[in-house]
C-alpha cells in the first residue's frame, strides 16, 4: 500500500509540475487558437490532478506540492512561443515514456486505470502540440464559415483594471 501511494505522490507531483510549466506557456502563446488549447488542457490537468489528489486521499496520504514550473523562456513572440510549444511537446512525450512502463507494472487496476487514461490525454496534448506547430487553427474544432479564421490574440493578463 504505501508503494502504491509513493507512486501516486510521485505522479501527481509531476503532473503538477506539467501543469506549472503550461500555465507558464499559455502566458507565451498569445495566438488565439493556440492559447485556446493551452486552456483546454489546463483544465484536463487541473481534473487529472484531481483524480489522483483524491486517491492519494483515500490511501491516508496528501499530494505532494512541487516548487516551480522550473520553465526558463528566452525571447519574445513568435520565438518564444515556438521555444515553449516544442518544449512541451517534447515534455509531454519524455513524460508518457516515464510512466507507461510503471503504470503497467501497477497491481492495483482501479488506479492503473486512471493512469493510462491521464497518459492517453498527456499524448494528445502532444498532438495538438504537433498541430499547433505545423501551423494548425483547428485543435479544437473547425471555425463556422461565416466566422472567418482567426488572426487574434489573447491579452497577456486575465483581468484589466
Amino acid at each position: 500500500m504505501t508503494d502504491l501511494l509513493s507512486l501516486l505522490q510521485e505522479f501527481y507531483r509531476d503532473k503538477l509540475t506539467a501543469l506549472l510549466r503550461h500555465q507558464e506557456s499559455a502566458r507565451h502563446v498569445v495566438q488565439y487558437d493556440f492559447n485556446n488549447t493551452y486552456q483546454y488542457i489546463l483544465n484536463r490537468e487541473e481534473a487529472q490532478l484531481s483524480w489522483v489528489a483524491t486517491a492519494i486521499s483515500e490511501l491516508g496520504g496528501v499530494p505532494l506540492e512541487a516548487a516551480d514550473s522550473g520553465r526558463s523562456v528566452n525571447g519574445r513572440g513568435a520565438d518564444a512561443a515556438r521555444q515553449v510549444i516544442e518544449e512541451d511537446a517534447r515534455d509531454a512525450q519524455a513524460f508518457a515514456d516515464r510512466w507507461r512502463p510503471r503504470v503497467d507494472a501497477m497491481a492495483n487496476a482501479r488506479h492503473a486505470q486512471m493512469l493510462r487514461v491521464i497518459l492517453g490525454e498527456v499524448l494528445e496534448a502532444r498532438r495538438f502540440f504537433e498541430q499547433a506547430l505545423a501551423g494548425r487553427t483547428d485543435l479544437l474544432g473547425k471555425r463556422a464559415d461565416q466566422l472567418g479564421p482567426s488572426h487574434g490574440e489573447v491579452l497577456p493578463s486575465r483581468w484589466i483594471e
